[in-house]
């Protein structure tokens, strides 16, 4: 795979789990990670089209596959893509800031609304993806647009409506825009009141989630009516490990929509884990679970 001149850096064969939270999964036939936005731009327009790419943030939210990912896995790490400004009652915050940075950085600038950002493990760019959200806030609810570069190198903007966001949904095709920036709107409110429900957040999230833990964030969305968590918990499989997949990895005793990897489990036991509990539920209750979790690459 001949691949263009960069500035920033092109690692081939590169392990992909030293960059997941889960800590699993095989090697990206090549990793970029663009210098800033300029340099994947220019990347991007003289990329052969036919080869796969594929965007990978902070990887709290993501299964690698034990077989790796097939093309160019692009990466937006550094300082150009995690810079978080404030201005009136906007943020603008580049697509590799930490979701929970936004949230500090609505604090520090008197800015309520985005309180809920503190509670995501992610990145800015993956809460465009998907329509990040907790607590009883999604994305939608503070985007106000966004840009980004289309896989020839231009750049295309976006506004809220242009989303069609619903839950855990954008209409936006996945990989078919690489997310550069974003501002979100809030409302103007006492710093130190914005900061204390913050706090509350983090507080709540380190007592109920295994945060800790190797683990990818919530498992399954929530079904319409349903509690991922309690689907999970009234099956049996809260802190279960499964025998098919030789214990390698299990649902969290502290949160039952957690699946965790407590030592050496491999990218197969964790997806594997989650399918047989999905087709537990379904036959105990009717109920469809589907994932939250992204599950990208081949399996080994």
């Amino acid at each position: 795979m001949i691949l263009p001149e960069v500035r920033g850096k092109v690692l081939r064969d590169e392990p992909l789990g030293p960059y997941t939270w889960f800590r699993v999964g095989g090697a990206a036939d090549a990793l970029f990670i663009p210098a800033d936005a300029e340099d994947l731009a220019e990347f991007l327009k003289a990329l052969d089209p036919s080869v796969p790419l594929t965007v990978l943030g902070v990887g709290s939210n993501v299964i690698v596959r034990d077989g790796g990912v097939e093309g160019v896995v692009v990466r937006l790490a550094g300082r150009a893509w995690g810079q978080v400004a404030a201005e009136g009652e906007t943020i603008t915050a580049g697509a590799g800031a930490l979701d929970a940075m936004v949230a500090k950085a609505s604090a520090k600038a008197g800015i309520a609304g985005l309180e809920f950002y503190a509670g995501i493990p992610g990145t800015i760019g993956g809460a465009l993806t998907m329509n990040a959200g907790c607590y009883g806030a999604e994305t939608k609810d503070v985007l106000v647009s966004a840009w980004g570069l289309n896989r020839r190198g231009e750049r295309v903007d976006f506004s809220l409506a242009d989303f069609g966001y619903t839950y855990r949904h954008s209409d936006v095709p996945e990989n078919e825009i690489i997310w550069v920036e974003a501002t979100f709107r809030g409302t103007p409110d006492a710093p130190e009141a914005v900061q204390a429900r913050i706090d509350e957040i983090t507080g709540r999230r380190e007592q109920t989630q295994p945060i800790r833990e190797k683990t990818g964030g919530s498992t399954f969305k929530n079904p319409p009516g349903h509690s991922s968590w309690k689907l999970v918990d009234e099956a049996g499989w809260r802190g279960k490990l499964h025998a098919v997949t030789g214990g390698g990895a299990k649902f969290s005793e502290l949160h039952s929509n957690f699946i965790i990897n407590p030592g050496e489990a491999t990218a197969a036991d964790i997806e594997g884990l989650g399918d047989a509990v999905r087709a537990d539920v379904l036959a105990k209750t009717g109920v469809r679970l589907d994932w939250e979790i992204k599950r990208i690459g081949r399996p080994g």
